[in-house]
């Protein structure tokens, strides 16, 4: 679930809210009842639950799977990741 944060228009005051995507956008300033906007941010990325895979093997052209060598051009023209 995503958090939003929000900007009062009356008072300037900020403060962040766990929503989901679905869920209509908070209008009303829960310290002085003023109108908010949500602001536009730049996230930290997904957050998925879970661990997250992670390989020591490198990877041909970043695709996954063996490399093809070490510098070795792979058939699209990209190298392998050693």
């Amino acid at each position: 679930m995503p958090a939003y944060e929000y900007q009062c228009d009356a008072c300037a005051g900020r403060f962040e809210q766990r929503q989901k995507m679905s869920d209509a956008a908070i209008e009303i300033c829960p310290q002085c009842g003023g109108r908010v906007k949500r602001l536009i941010s730049g996230g930290a990325g997904a957050i998925t639950k879970g661990s997250s895979h992670h390989s020591d093997a490198p990877s041909p052209c970043g695709a996954g799977g063996p490399c093809c060598g070490q510098n070795a051009a792979c058939a699209n023209g990209m190298f392998c990741e050693n």
